[in-house]
């Protein structure tokens, strides 16, 4: 029997280095979120105009708080859509 058996592979074997989550309010040190320029709002909606959560986009609590406002007051003045089909 062989007693230095090696594993080896065809390829190197990968290890996922995941991407530092930030808060691009804090970074860029933005006070305040403009609930009437939904361009910018569009960023935190996915396809369906749902609110896209703080896990995904990496917004600290307290931007994540004005963010889901200013959404909610633009979809109130019909800035933005409240449901949509394909909206990106």
């Amino acid at each position: 029997m062989a007693q230095d058996q090696e594993i080896r592979y065809l390829t190197p074997v990968s290890v996922d280095v995941k991407k530092k989550k930030y808060c691009r309010f804090k970074k860029n040190k933005i006070k305040y979120i403009d609930y009437k320029d939904p361009i910018f709002l569009r960023k935190f909606l996915n396809e369906q105009g749902k609110i896209l959560p703080r896990r995904i986009t990496g917004t600290s609590l307290k931007f994540q708080r004005k963010v889901a406002q200013a959404v909610k007051r633009s979809r109130h003045i019909a800035l933005l859509p409240y449901v949509t089909d394909m909206m990106k």
